[in-house]
């Protein structure tokens, strides 16, 4: 005759044929009734992790063009499924209400960020390295010729790989910067 006290997992587990609570015992209305976030996609869309140059494998559910889940990609020879804390919270990446989806403007000694179109943004960029090469450039120190600028430097980040690090690299230096660092080494 089943009591009150059986509907407590801990009896149930001490009662029952479930000792290491890992069965019937831990389960309840609640448990039966969840449906995994995976269960209800469209599509999974295999993917790479963003936050780091090792290259993880990620599968990407999509339900109604939204994404729904992100988790390790078990065929991944890198990863083998698994994620790191940040690989595995990307989702928020995409999800997150607060990301920004805009280029992003604060005037000098302004107070508001306002929205610009990413072709102004774009030539501010260019105008601004142009000048900042041109103020900075050295044609010679101590009468060696230096053909630099040490107006502009580089300091790459974690999840750039040795492909996008070497074009960085290399657009730096035809710039004539001679500062090209990365994140990796420091």
């Amino acid at each position: 005759m089943k009591t009150w006290l059986d509907a407590w997992p801990v009896i149930r587990q001490l009662r029952g044929d479930d000792p290491t609570g890992r069965g019937a015992a831990a389960r309840s209305r609640g448990t039966d009734e969840l449906t995994p976030r995976t269960a209800t996609a469209d599509r999974v869309v295999q993917s790479i992790c963003p936050y780091c140059a090792v290259g993880c494998g990620q599968r990407v559910f999509v339900e109604d063009g939204q994404v729904t889940q992100i988790e390790g990609d078990p065929d991944s020879p890198i990863s083998r499924g698994r994620l790191c804390p940040k690989g595995a919270a990307s989702k928020q990446l995409v999800t997150s209400p607060s990301r920004v989806t805009t280029v992003r403007y604060r005037r000098p000694y302004g107070a508001e960020w306002e929205d610009l179109d990413l072709d102004t943004a774009m030539e501010m960029i260019t105008d601004r390295v142009l000048d900042a090469r041109r103020k900075g450039w050295q044609d010679e120190v101590d009468g060696k010729r230096v053909n630099r600028t040490m107006g502009i430097a580089s300091l790459g980040g974690a999840t750039l790989d040795n492909e996008e690090n070497y074009l960085m690299k290399k657009l730096y230096t035809a710039m004539g910067a001679v500062q090209v660092e990365n994140q990796a080494r420091i």
